[in-house]
């Protein structure tokens, strides 16, 4: 579609080019006057939601950003028996690792389920391991996900099926992503590509 627009292509190549960029040059790159990176992201630096959270992975462990030091975090809400959204979401992740190259291994995906009823530890494991080893799906008590959603500004819907357990979810998509100290720096909306967030994050990834 960036073929039928001149600007947005444009700014599409600017994204490529510097994803291909050597990331030790990013720094360089990305630093002005006043030390502002400029993101191809919706930049959320200093935001006061959706800072922090208490989960269980598919291993049964508990985590916080905290457990992540060190590592670039994209975090993303979805349920295992989603379509297209979450699949497609999770495989331009595993995308966006191959992109960052040797920096690959300081990307930490997260995947967050909205259906717990669902999708228990065994399932969200399995789920996981269609798409990278590294990554982690976890999961909040039914009672508690609402409380979550409402902080990280997340709608979802029950669709009901024809059955009580064949039903759906309406949701809404886009990535979270954290520095490697844990703080919450942007949001990327589902759709915006890989190249331009693996751009975003080797930006991250170089300041740190």
């Amino acid at each position: 579609m960036y073929s039928k627009n001149p600007a947005a292509k444009r700014q599409t190549m600017q994204w490529l080019a510097l994803a291909a960029v050597p990331w030790g040059a990013l720094g360089l790159l990305g630093a002005c006057a006043d030390d502002k990176l400029r993101f191809a992201s919706i930049d959320l630096t200093g935001a006061d939601y959706a800072r922090d959270f208490a989960l269980t992975d598919h291993n049964g462990q508990a985590r916080s950003i905290k457990d992540f030091a060190g590592k670039v975090v994209v975090l993303f809400f979805g349920f295992t028996q989603c379509p297209d959204v979450c699949p497609s979401a999770l495989a331009e992740l595993v995308e966006i690792k191959k992109l960052l190259g040797p920096q690959g291994g300081r990307l930490q995906g997260l995947f967050v389920t909205l259906d717990p009823e669902r999708d228990t530890p065994e399932v969200l494991k399995a789920y996981m391991g269609n798409f990278d080893p590294g990554f982690l799906a976890l999961y909040a008590s039914l009672d508690k996900l609402p409380a979550l959603a409402k902080d990280y500004k997340v709608f979802y819907k029950k669709v009901e099926g024809k059955t009580p357990t064949s039903y759906t979810l309406d949701h809404s998509a886009g990535s979270y992503v954290y520095d490697t100290k844990g703080r919450l720096r942007l949001y990327a909306r589902h759709g915006s590509g890989a190249a331009a967030l693996a751009a975003d994050i080797g930006l991250l990834l170089a300041k740190s």
